[in-house]
């Protein structure tokens, strides 16, 4: 018996040192035996304003790896990571077009994906939850507020990352999301797609009836909207792919 070939397939533009997003979209898409995750990465080192890691985030090398995720035929190829908080959202969008552009497969990014997520939930007070530097979130923070959004609590680590990120437990994560849970927001963000936030999702849900956005999760949801699929077949892993 052959096995089932996949019929929907997602590229994914994935930071070089990253090691989270790509088990957690696997686990995500463990049910669906007709759906795949397909990876290419560029390099990124660490977070913070300075020049050299700004630079890492420039379209090129981006442009590069999705060239290569188009020669394996996917129906879409999603940025998974969350520069734009801090350098601007419209530095997705303009990957996006120079991404369809370059190779004719419809893009997207994981931060758009949780912007829309949050107007679909009807969300204004939002909460972060981050590993970042002060300086990264409170770019992150001022982008949202010019976005017409309130802050309603933040919590960060203060780590330059990017590979240290994963050293983080989820237990952490959950004490985190669970303290700016207490000013009552109307939406939770785990946001950094190299942090274990996804399988938190249903427990700080269930505990507080708040929805919670992370940032892998994100990315996968719209991945599938613009590949032609449902996210809705994605069961146990939050509210956001009920929507």
């Amino acid at each position: 018996m052959t096995a089932e070939l996949a019929s929907t397939r997602l590229g994914m533009l994935t930071p070089s040192s990253n090691t989270v997003l790509e088990p957690l979209t696997a686990a995500m898409l463990s049910g669906l035996p007709d759906a795949s995750a397909h990876f290419a990465r560029f390099q990124v080192l660490k977070i913070s304003m300075e020049d050299d890691a700004l630079g890492q985030f420039r379209n090129e090398p981006m442009l590069a790896a999705a060239e290569l995720l188009a020669d394996a035929r996917v129906q879409s190829i999603c940025w998974n990571g969350t520069s734009s908080g801090w350098r601007g959202f419209d530095t997705d969008h303009k990957l996006i077009t120079e991404i369809e552009t370059r190779t004719g497969v419809k893009a997207c990014s994981s931060i758009l994906a949780m912007n829309e997520l949050l107007a679909k939930f009807a969300a204004k007070r939002i909460a972060f939850v981050t590993p970042y530097l002060p300086e990264i979130q409170d770019r992150i923070l001022a982008n949202y507020r010019s976005a017409g959004f309130e802050v309603a609590a933040e919590r960060h680590l203060g780590d330059q990352g990017n590979f240290s990120f994963a050293t983080y437990s989820e237990a952490e994560i959950l004490d985190l999301c669970r303290a700016v849970a207490a000013d009552k927001p109307d939406a939770i963000t785990i946001y950094c797609t190299n942090f274990r936030g996804a399988r938190l999702a249903p427990i700080i849900e269930a505990e507080t009836g708040i929805p919670v956005l992370d940032s892998v999760s994100t990315a996968l949801w719209k991945s599938m909207q613009v590949a032609g699929d449902d996210p809705r077949r994605i069961q146990g892993w939050g509210r956001l792919f009920d929507v």
